[in-house]
């Protein structure tokens, strides 16, 4: 997007959403806008495993026996992570936390270094209206751009405009039969996070089941407000 936005400081986003609503697409041009990293818990997980932290090192020997990685360690490659610099003018949080004991874990964490959640964020859509949008999304398998038959086209059928790549990927599981599994699985995890916030005074509710350009301005609005 044209001319940056810089916060005033440090900035803590949490995007909250059920599949499809979009959070991966705005949180790219919320990035974009404002100069805030995006961090998603598998990004985070591989990097450190790569990068052979001490953190990563946990990681990899738990994932390699096949259990799921502590909270404990996810806390520690988070705080790694909100070391390095580009991480100066804030985070997206996508994908964590996931629960209220998570959510515990990362106001601790926060605390420690001077700052706290500025918003959660919501983005409410209605349920029925998933399928369509979860069934026909699709992204770019060289830069990750995402796309949607219906609402987000490539202007050059199955051409990514972002970077040119013709390799378009799909999930195996955007399909009616597990859409509404996932559904039922986000509403019974997330409901206590969005209470959760709603309590400390740090939730916005957006409406997402708009354009992505609207979508895209009601959390702008949010967003300069929160760091203004």
């Amino acid at each position: 997007m044209d001319g940056a936005t810089t916060p005033t400081a440090a900035t803590v986003l949490i995007l909250l959403g059920p599949p499809g609503a979009g959070k991966g697409t705005q949180a790219r041009m919320l990035e974009e806008k404002f100069g805030l990293v995006q961090l998603s818990t598998g990004d985070l997980l591989r990097e450190a495993v790569a990068a052979g932290t001490d953190a990563g090192k946990a990681a990899k020997a738990v994932m390699e026996a096949g259990d799921l990685v502590s909270d404990d360690i996810v806390i520690a490659i988070l705080r790694d992570r909100l070391e390095e610099p580009d991480c100066a003018k804030g985070v997206i949080l996508d994908g964590f936390p996931r629960t209220t004991v998570q959510a515990d874990a990362l106001g601790a964490l926060l605390e420690e270094r001077g700052q706290s959640v500025n918003a959660a964020i919501s983005m409410e859509v209605q349920d029925a209206a998933m399928v369509d949008r979860i069934s026909g999304r699709f992204t770019c398998g060289n830069c990750g751009e995402g796309y949607h038959d219906t609402f987000k086209p490539t202007a050059m059928s199955g051409t990514c405009d972002k970077c040119g790549s013709t390799e378009m990927k799909r999930r195996a599981d955007d399909n009616a039969e597990t859409v509404a599994q996932r559904l039922d699985a986000y509403h019974a995890q997330t409901a206590p996070l969005i209470a959760y916030y709603e309590r400390s005074g740090a939730l916005s509710r957006i409406d997402a089941m708009g354009a992505i350009e609207e979508i895209a301005s009601n959390l702008s609005q949010v967003v300069t407000k929160v760091t203004a």
